[in-house]
């Protein structure tokens, strides 16, 4: 097994690094994140750092590298306090993938990538129309973390749309039904196969397989 020491990683090619650390962490959601700013100008970017906060308020939160260089992004998040968050399925990944390209600010990446703004339910955020599960959000907290000035944005979910084929009865979003896809470092994208689901782990009571009615 090949190791690495504290120093050894720090002398790694930047590029290398970043791809064997980002690696680190195995699959992680692929989402779109859907801003416009004060004038009207939409923006799109793909970002694999979305993670659950908590279900009662239901938050999210989401890491943005330092903001060192503009992050339009960001920026449209903190100065209209509303962003949407869309799951990308194996249809659209590799237009999703597109949006991380540097484009101008005066560029939408909708636009640029062919995939579909659609505004649901006077939020008035962009959702991406061609993705199957999304939701709006309100900025609840920004704090940028001193380690390494990443940026952690916090928001509470205020408009939910899931195709009703992948919610089933007890709650659970099925999301493989919908073809979402996980992103491994920062290329990777795949295709996933849900192994089982489990009941809710007791103590001195054996694992076992959830019976769904």
């Amino acid at each position: 097994m090949k190791h690495f020491s504290s120093d050894d990683i720090k002398t790694l090619d930047e590029r290398y690094r970043a791809l064997m650390i980002n690696s680190l962490s195995g699959f992680k959601s692929a989402n779109l994140i859907g801003t416009v700013d004060g004038t009207g100008q939409e923006n799109l970017s793909i970002v694999s750092s979305v993670f659950h906060l908590g279900a009662s308020p239901a938050l999210v939160g989401v890491i943005f590298r330092p903001h060192s260089v503009p992050r339009h992004t960001l920026e449209n998040i903190l100065a209209t306090q509303k962003y949407t968050i869309n799951q990308v399925n194996i249809q659209i990944y590799m237009a999703a993938h597109q949006t991380s390209a540097r484009y101008e600010k005066s560029q939408s990446e909708f636009e640029q990538t062919g995939l579909t703004a659609e505004y649901l339910n006077d939020f008035p955020a962009p959702f991406v129309k061609e993705s199957r599960l999304k939701y709006g959000l309100a900025l609840k907290d920004h704090q940028t973390i001193k380690l390494n000035d990443t940026e952690l944005v916090i928001g509470e979910i205020e408009s939910l749309h899931v195709e009703e084929k992948a919610l089933l009865e007890d709650g659970y979003i099925d999301i493989e039904a919908l073809d979402c896809v996980a992103i491994s470092s920062l290329d990777g994208y795949h295709s996933t196969k849900r192994i089982n689901r489990l009941e809710y782990a007791k103590p001195n009571k054996p694992t076992r397989i959830k019976l769904l009615g």
